[in-house]
């Protein structure tokens, strides 16, 4: 060993004695074995953290110089605010691509979280003894929902403004503390200077932290009781006796951390084609209306969300005003996001793959899928009678597809369930993988058709 190593392992054993490095990184990557049979489905919760880090790193760039002001420039009907993100694009020595990265990270973000709940729901990665890491991946998922949409007021443009003032209004239905909770959100009684200053705050500071704090106990938990599977057969259960390895297992480092370098190259790829050629995707990512600087006294055309918002939208205009009230609306798109955290005690059924589960949950999910994608598209697009009433219809299919889940699941006839994990066959993996993609496209051309 030479003088340096010799060095570099003295350095290492005093850390350890004041700080469990070695055994942190042993339990966590190096000695923590994960299933043998992970197919790519399992890339998205990697690709999940690599976006979390993109956005805090380009966040940390753009506060440099984005500046929380709503009051005008005088002699202009254009917001400081508004000035500093055309500053940033124009001025800032590679502030474009800075900014592009994070606006696309936005979507990207909810794109890979979406994937890796869908996966949730094709192997069962929510039912026992993942209750705990379902349960912190929702919070993960319903605190993302915040930090985007606080975010997404600060270029303080034409749908920033008028989004924030729907969404926030919105709170107002709720009886008796409505009024005050949005004066209190807002800071004032219209979206103003103060709205922006507190919701640069929160984005920036309050939310990230507890975002944080949710990723790493959804990651220890999961480390705790282990990763679920494609078979959803508990590898702890078969050991070997004298390591008491698991006999499905391998040690995430060195072989998944190569294996999701694939996906991380992948991705990055998409990443930039977005970032360098088209980073507003035909206005989904970055809208129109939000290069116009805000103006309180001419409202857009049309108020639509963002694209990753648009199936929680679509159900809050599908249920009717009563009593003069948005209060029952409010109630359903907050409860369609709520439902999701109770899926360990909704399915009753006593496998967790799709594997082998019988056709009633597979002609459930794909329902869901579409029901899911049709309400994102009706979310984005004008509301007009057959698109509120398709609206209502693939509502009651998403939320039929959670509270029907008791009895469908129980009732579903399963195939056995091996001992120990096969091999995921790429012909497998490529069928679901067509089989998907079809459902997607179908479910879109209904959507638009409609």
């Amino acid at each position: 060993m030479s003088k340096l190593q010799n060095v570099g392992q003295q350095v290492l054993d005093w850390v350890d004695d004041r700080f469990p490095l070695t055994a942190t990184w042993k339990a966590h990557v190096s000695e923590y074995y994960a299933p043998k049979n992970f197919n790519f489905w399992y890339f998205f919760g990697s690709l999940a953290l690599l976006v979390l880090v993109i956005q805090i790193v380009t966040g940390i760039f753009l506060t440099m110089n984005y500046k929380p002001d709503g009051s005008l420039i005088p002699g202009t009907n254009v917001s400081v605010a508004f000035a500093s993100v055309e500053y940033i694009m124009r001025d800032v020595a590679g502030g474009w691509i800075i900014r592009y990265m994070h606006s696309t990270g936005a979507s990207m973000f909810f794109v890979v979280v979406y994937l890796h709940m869908f996966r949730g729901l094709i192997y069962g990665s929510y039912q026992k003894p993942r209750e705990l890491v379902w349960v912190f991946g929702t919070l993960v998922f319903l605190i993302l929902m915040a930090e985007a949409f606080l975010g997404y007021l600060l270029p303080w443009g034409q749908m920033s403004f008028w989004g924030a003032q729907v969404i926030v209004n919105l709170f107002a239905s709720i009886p008796v503390i409505g009024p005050d909770l949005s004066v209190f959100i807002r800071g004032d009684f219209v979206v103003s200077d103060a709205t922006l200053n507190r919701f640069f705050a929160l984005h920036v500071i309050a939310v990230p932290l507890v975002l944080l704090a949710l990723v790493v106990a959804h990651l220890v938990a999961l480390h705790e009781v282990g990763s679920n599977n494609p078979d959803g057969v508990e590898i702890k259960k078969l050991k070997d006796p004298k390591t008491g390895i698991p006999l499905d297992g391998i040690p995430f480092h060195p072989y998944y951390t190569v294996k999701d370098i694939l996906g991380v190259a992948v991705f990055l790829v998409v990443f930039s084609l977005v970032v360098f050629f088209f980073p507003n995707v035909f206005g989904y990512f970055l809208e129109d209306n939000n290069f116009i600087p805000a103006d309180p006294l001419k409202t857009p055309p049309h108020i639509a969300p963002v694209w990753y918002f648009t199936p929680f939208y679509a159900i809050l205009r599908a249920v009717p005003s009563f009593l003069g009230t948005q209060v029952w609306g409010v109630l359903a798109m907050g409860a369609a996001v709520v439902v999701i955290a109770f899926l360990p005690w909704l399915d009753r059924s006593p496998v967790k793959s799709i594997r082998y589960r019988g056709p009633i949950y597979k002609s459930a999910l794909v329902l869901f899928i579409i029901a899911f994608i049709g309400l994102g598209i009706l979310g984005a697009l004008p509301p007009t009678d057959i698109r509120t009433v398709v609206s209502q219809i693939l509502s009651v299919v998403y939320f039929a597809f959670f509270f029907g889940m008791p009895w469908y699941s129980k009732l579903d006839k399963t195939l056995p369930v091996p001992e120990r994990v096969t091999d995921s066959t790429l012909g497998r993996q490529m069928r679901f993988l067509a089989l998907f993609a079809l459902t997607l496209v179908l479910s879109a051309v209904f959507a638009w058709v409609i």
